[in-house]
């Protein structure tokens, strides 16, 4: 399909050659001599945003005023936040961020066509590809049958969804999806969708080449930036509206300079790096702005580690982690077998345009920071967020700390103890390492195995997430550890779930060629499926026995994984800590099975001989590592696994779904229904309102994530979701996920905010969903939501620092504006989700000078009114707030209103971003 470009005759059009052909593209050095300013001191990350300028200058929604401020941006010292329109390449989905915006596109041609319009014109305008990879779910483990076991159950799940995307692919122009079974969406992306440079023909058929850039329905999209290609995450909303044409409103970002010096030593691997990468920008504060990693330490640093760095920029928080063009770029697109046309046009494009890392790489930037990668040692984070960074030698130390703050004020001496289901009795109490008096324990047979669980017990160790599993070197690390904890004789603890998920089929290619999936199976990491698995919450019930000792004793139950987030609630309802590692690591903490062991120092168990084996005794050299990979990790092995990436297995060929131009909602589907959006819209936008009379639905502490918002995982039959489910007679075993119902608004509704450790502040010593009614009683977030919808009294959500961290799910805002939220009020936002607020016509704002819910007193039992909403408002203006409490008594106070543009404005006015596009497409048809 033929690219928008701005006019043949741009003064900045040029021609280069590359591989024997010319090719157009837009120069920043005709920009230059043009007259638009100096460029030669941008970052690479921004030179992409400056291209993208060039290419679409029009005069109207891009002007060259727009292209000057990139030089004013590099004369005033990395600053100048001025809005422009930006247009990505191309938008990446995975299916439960993917399926609800298919949802809502479908909804939209069924909306178009009462509005009186086309239904063709909803159409993706850009590429789309959907991977689907969040829907396995590790119900088998530890046998050679898991992997088949767990696709099987994933179809029996899914398969309401399945044709509803197969439905999609056929209906939309621009849409493909790559089936189950392939891989993770971010290592796909990296392994073989992205081009570092795209190519396509312009309105008069002349090639033009321009920068990969995308933008992506998952936060962790920010992966492929290790490649060089500009992506981040945006709620599905937002991709939504760029699919269809819209441009992304953004200011010009500051861009933080990451200076890496040295190269890493013996015994660490790219995940202890990328978590200390995670701990030094998350205290430096990089929300909303681009991070770009340079420096001499980048010659020694292999593109795989590249993207796991830039994989956890919404772990510390950046709009992405940019690694500029260099020769390790052209050595990774080489291996994993993209076209030596393509790797040619990559570097003649890059050093013709400005955009290569040589020796002379010296930008300016915003602030920089350093960090010598000789000084990384090995690490893990946790309990509960990615930047709690913990030397591994200081880890068990570090959790005993924590189990005492969590039973600190408790009655430690009244432990609950579960007798043996067996002959023998209850055995004496076993030393727990760390032990200071304040852990619980409790006691439990599995078949023949009779074993003390304790806090700090492991219950899970998963491989798992693109993060670790697009690395090459751990993943082949984590082999040798296995290999070498085989030979000695030493196997996983019985209590521990283990399961291996990678990214790629890739991967599995060389764990077999290096014979290292054998290892890796005798000790319980066998193929479970790929996918993200455990990562999402996707981790599957642990063993009866063991959820029913952990939850009867109120244990503190822990899980190991190489993934990148561990807030709680996400990965598994009976665990409370959660701690990231890398792959090697995950496998050694199975053998131990106790937080509590120091695995850098202690004996982590005995060999064959009942000789002490410590961790030293099992962990590969870099050089065995090296070897291996050379060996193993080839451009064959890449080229043979994606020959036929949509292709799909004979199961995916197999769905059936209908040829229509809009879509037969199944009355009866619990997983795909037509949502309320755009039901009765007037053809005609209408004005922000003042806020009357708002009651607080939630007040809510610093860093709640959208996990805590809309989480991913499982629910009981108990919850607002459950009883929706029940009533519709779906057996309790068929619940899935709620990430997996994403494409059912009903169930969505009940399920915000019902995270199971949420706390609302309205209510004392109270996690999960809960809050109070208009009665003043306690119950469900959902039941008081419509309870006040049906009174007409409008909600507003209260929170601290960080409002909305972690994920770009949508249905965090989606949610949030069903269930009759109007407005949040909070300390800070994080970026997606203070912009999925605005898609969603729910307004963000700011306290400000000093104020926030504990100073302001807040209990639950006041009103809000906020005023100058109406008329003229101003991006980013303060206004009135007047609060009423409960006694009568009033404080006003200034907010601030984060709507940040004036295309966010009109977002609000119209009622979010879709009801903007489907307005105007209504209008333009």
């Amino acid at each position: 399909m033929p690219i928008t470009v701005g006019h043949d005759s741009s003064k900045t059009r040029r021609s280069l050659s590359a591989g024997g052909k010319p090719v157009a593209y837009y120069s920043i050095a005709a920009a230059e001599e043009a007259g638009l300013g100096d460029f030669s001191k941008l970052p690479a990350a921004l030179k992409v945003v400056l291209e993208n300028m060039l290419r679409f200058e029009d005069g109207k929604t891009v002007t060259t005023d727009d292209i000057k401020a990139f030089s004013e941006w590099a004369n005033k010292g990395g600053k100048n936040p001025r809005e422009i329109a930006y247009r990505p390449a191309r938008v990446l989905m995975q299916d439960f961020t993917g399926v609800p915006a298919v949802v809502d596109l479908a909804a939209m041609r069924d909306g178009i066509k009462s509005l009186g319009g086309d239904p063709q014109k909803i159409n993706p305008l850009n590429p789309v590809d959907l991977v689907i990879d969040h829907s396995v779910m590790i119900d088998e483990f530890g046998n050679p049958r898991a992997f088949q076991m767990n696709v099987d159950r994933e179809y029996e799940r899914n398969i309401e969804r399945y044709t509803f995307l197969k439905w999609g692919q056929s209906a939309f122009n621009n849409f493909r999806v790559v089936p189950p079974g392939t891989g993770i969406c971010h290592q796909v992306n990296l392994e073989y969708l992205a081009q570092t440079v795209w190519t396509d023909e312009d309105q008069n058929g002349e090639e033009v080449a321009y920068p990969d850039t995308l933008v992506g329905t998952d936060s962790h999209t920010t992966m492929v930036n290790g490649a060089a290609v500009l992506g981040w995450g945006v709620g599905g909303i937002e991709a939504e509206a760029a699919m269809l044409g819209q441009p992304i409103s953004m200011l010009i970002p500051e861009v933080v300079g990451f200076e890496l010096t040295g190269k890493m030593v013996e015994g660490t691997t790219g995940t202890d790096l990328v978590l200390k990468v995670v701990e030094m920008l998350r205290e430096k504060g990089v929300v909303g702005k681009f991070v770009e990693f340079y420096g001499a330490g980048l010659d020694h640093l292999p593109l795989a580690d590249r993207a796991t760095i830039a994989n956890m920029a919404p772990e510390y928080g950046a709009t992405c982690g940019f690694f500029p063009i260099d020769a390790e770029t052209l050595r990774y697109l080489e291996m994993t077998g993209r076209d030596k046309d393509r790797i040619a046009l990559v570097e003649a494009y890059a050093k013709e345009n400005g955009f290569w890392r040589g020796d002379d790489y010296a930008p300016v930037y915003t602030d920089t920071l350093s960090l010598d990668m000789g000084t990384i040692v090995p690490a893990i984070s946790g309990p509960k967020r990615p930047q709690d960074y913990i030397a591994l030698d200081k880890a068990a130390s570090a959790f005993s700390k924590y189990i005492e703050g969590q039973r600190n004020g408790e009655d430690v001496s009244a432990r609950a103890e579960v007798r043996w289901e067996g002959e023998g009795g209850t055995p004496e109490p076993t030393d727990i390492p760390g032990d200071s008096g304040y852990h619980k324990r409790a006691y439990v047979q599995m078949g023949d195995d009779k074993f003390q669980l304790h806090d700090g017990s492991i219950v899970i160790a998963s491989i798992t997430s693109c993060t670790n599993t697009s690395n090459p070197y751990v993943m082949i690390g984590a082999g040798l550890v296995a290999r070498k904890a085989r030979a000695l004789g030493l196997n996983r603890k019985p209590w521990v779930k283990t399961s291996l998920a990678p990214g790629s089929q890739v991967v599995s290619a060389y764990l077999e060629a290096a014979d290292l999936q054998e290892d890796l199976d005798a000790i319980g990491f066998n193929l479970v499926g790929y996918g993200c698995t455990t990562c999402i919450g996707n981790s599957g019930p642990i063993a009866p026995e063991l959820s029913k000792a952990v939850n009867d004793s109120d244990l503190i139950a822990t899980s190991v994984l190489s993934g990148n987030r561990n807030f709680e609630g996400r990965i598994s309802p009976d665990v409370r800590a959660n701690y990231l590692a890398s792959p090697p690591l995950v496998v050694a903490y199975a053998l131990v099975g106790d937080m509590n062991v120091d695995i850098a120092n202690d004996v982590i168990g005995t060999d064959k001989d009942g000789n002490d084996v410590y961790l030293k005794d099992i962990w590969p050299t870099q050089k065995e590592i090296a070897e291996l990979v050379e060996k193993t990790v080839t451009r064959q092995s890449f080229q043979e696994k994606y020959a036929d990436v949509f292709k799909g297995d004979e199961k995916w060929r197999a769905v059936e779904t209908t040829d229509s131009e809009t879509y037969d909602w199944p009355a009866t589907s619990t997983y795909v229904q037509n949502p309320p959006y755009f039901k009765d819209m007037s053809p005609e936008p209408g004005v922000i309102s003042n806020i009357e009379g708002a009651r607080e639905l939630a007040i809510l502490g610093d860093m709640v994530t959208t996990d805590h918002i809309s989480p991913a995982g499982s629910f009981k039959e108990t919850t607002p979701a459950g009883q929706y489910l029940v009533e519709r007679q779906v057996p309790v075993r068929e619940f899935n996920s709620y990430g997996s119902r994403r494409g059912n608004h009903e169930v969505m509704m009940r399920g915000t905010f019902a995270n199971i450790r949420i706390k609302n502040e309205m209510l004392d010593g109270v996690e999960g969903g809960y809050t109070k009614g208009p009665d003043g009683e306690q119950t469900s977030i959902y039941e008081a939501a419509m309870a006040w919808q049906e009174q007409g009294v409008p909600l507003v959500v209260i929170g601290g620092e960080q409002y909305g961290a972690g994920s770009s799910r949508d249905w965090a805002a989606k949610g949030t504006a069903l269930l009759g939220v109007k407005a949040v009020i909070a300390e800070s936002f994080e970026r997606i989700h203070r912009s999925n607020l605005v898609g969603m016509g729910v307004i963000p704002f700011e306290f400000t000078g000093g104020d926030n819910r504990k100073s302001l007193k807040l209990t639950g039992e006041e009103n809000f009114t906020i005023t100058g909403l109406e008329g003229d408002l101003k991006p980013l203006s303060n206004v009135p707030c007047t609060i009423t409490y409960a006694d009568g008594s009033t404080k006003e106070i200034q907010i601030k209103c984060r709507i940040d543009t004036a295309i966010e404005k009109e977002y609000v006015e119209n009622g979010g971003v879709l009801h903007y596009v489907l307005r105007n497409l209504a209008k333009a048809s």
